[in-house]
């Protein structure tokens, strides 16, 4: 109790949020370019090479990140959950590429309702982390707000395993051609994967929000 109202009588560094919010940005923006690869008469190459250029710039922003908290005497929150946040944060950009790299590898042109599904999932999980990320510059005011968006993306996490699932069933009862059973259960993990990594970062906001309060 002490130590917190000590922290909170000192001044705060914002940098952190805004790499945050930077960082939660380029995720959306990776997350809507995987959604429009797997949308009909896409342009592969050109949405694969966005979503590669958009996990780099995610990477600089985690570097700066990192490099800001090797700096800082003063942090917003814990530096540790700076840490685990960020970096959780870059597994979930980093998940979205590796989608792209295997329907890049695997040539794969066509994808089924449950793929798409996920893959908007997906883009649904960003967009609730870029309104999740902001509210962290208050957490104490917006501990409710921050809570149900983190609830929201567990919920779309919880859908993608049943999309997943259901996805796997029928292509397990329908496919016949061995190397694309393989290929496209490849791609059906890796979607659930990014959802999974969407949650992880969602565990983390909320430990910071349990710890602020």
């Amino acid at each position: 109790m002490f130590f917190r109202m000590f922290r909170a009588l000192m001044p705060k560094e914002e940098e952190f949020v805004g790499l945050f919010i930077q960082h939660a940005e380029k995720i959306h923006l990776a997350a809507r370019a995987l959604e429009d690869m797997m949308g009909d008469g896409a342009d592969m190459g050109l949405h694969f090479k966005q979503i590669c250029a958009f996990e780099g710039e995610a990477d600089l922003i985690t570097r700066a990140t990192l490099q800001a908290l090797h700096r800082s005497f003063i942090t917003p929150f814990d530096r540790d959950q700076i840490h685990r946040l960020i970096t959780t944060m870059d597994d979930a950009v980093d998940g979205i590429e590796e989608v792209a790299q295997r329907v890049d590898l695997y040539s794969v042109k066509e994808f089924t309702p449950d793929m798409r599904a996920l893959a908007t999932g997906i883009v649904e999980c960003a967009h609730l982390l870029t309104k999740a990320i902001p509210l962290m510059r208050e957490v104490t005011r917006n501990a409710a707000a921050i809570n149900e968006l983190c609830d929201a993306i567990g919920r779309q996490e919880s859908a993608a395993d049943k999309r997943q699932h259901e996805g796997l069933r029928t292509l397990f009862a329908t496919e016949k051609d061995p190397v694309k059973l393989i290929t496209r259960k490849e791609i059906y993990q890796r979607l659930e994967k990014v959802s999974d990594r969407f949650d992880d970062v969602a565990n983390v906001i909320e430990t910071v929000v349990i710890e602020q309060v």
